[in-house]
């Protein structure tokens, strides 16, 4: 069925269509005003080497020369970030950092991307918290932070690093101001009110189907009769059953 079509079954079915309309409007209203505003927070962090590189050297008076840490990004500090994602998004560590399946607050640990094959793509490690008060988001964006900090140093401590040789973590953006979203309260709306939209077209739809049956006959529902007009005149057939009718002893 084309466009006007559709337009003109909406029209004469209008009394199905509407009360479905305003149904949707207030269902979209209702998962509208019901999802909570979240905020979230939002932090970068790069690791880098030490100055004096990532070796030790055998003689002391000998030492290695000294390298700006921001000029000496290699393929070991892209494996330390992938490790610290990998480590921050398992399912016993969001356990451990107090993130409940049910709860308000969370937490995200990745490489900016949604991509997990590209988890080693350079030292920047992006953190997300979020939470429905903005004092919870931020608190949440610290405390992992702050966590990543200690599993760096726990992982570099296992295979028995040097400490002069330590990889450190720099806070390249700092924890932001607490952002409020309102994504999902808008997806969650437009959801509510397509499927509303769908709901009164099927019902219009049927409506229109139902009554288009009854009028043509269809088996199973009752024929609607069409009024005789106080003028027509009645069939021979008709004529002959009210004589028959009025006779004596009939």
């Amino acid at each position: 069925m084309d466009f006007w079509g559709t337009v003109l079954v909406l029209t004469r079915r209008w009394f199905v269509a509407l009360p479905a309309f305003l149904l949707a409007v207030g269902g979209a209203f209702y998962a509208y005003s019901t999802i909570p505003v979240t905020y979230t927070v939002s932090a970068v962090l790069v690791l880098t080497a030490p100055t004096s590189g990532g070796t030790v050297p055998p003689d002391p008076d000998q030492p290695v020369p000294q390298v700006n840490p921001l000029l000496n990004f290699d393929h070991g500090l892209d494996v330390a970030a992938s490790m610290l994602i990998n480590v921050m998004s398992t399912p016993d560590m969001v356990a451990e950092m107090g993130v409940r399946p049910d709860g308000d607050t969370t937490y995200a640990v990745s490489n900016g991307t949604n991509n997990l094959e590209s988890l080693a793509t350079g030292p920047l490690v992006f953190v997300e918290g979020e939470s429905r008060t903005p004092e919870a988001a931020t608190r949440m964006a610290r405390e992992v932070i702050e966590r990543v900090r200690q599993e760096l140093d726990v992982r570099q401590r296992q295979v028995q690093a040097p400490p002069e040789t330590y990889i450190s973590i720099s806070e390249t953006v700092p924890p932001t101001t607490p952002v409020p979203q309102q994504g999902r309260k808008l997806r969650s709306a437009a959801a509510a009110l397509g499927l509303g939209l769908i709901a009164a077209l099927c019902a219009s739809f049927a409506a229109e189907s139902l009554s288009e049956a009854r009028r043509t006959g269809f088996p199973g529902l009752p024929r609607t009769r069409r009024k005789r007009d106080p003028d027509e005149s009645e069939s021979p057939d008709a004529e002959q059953e009210l004589v028959t009718a009025r006779k004596p002893g009939s």
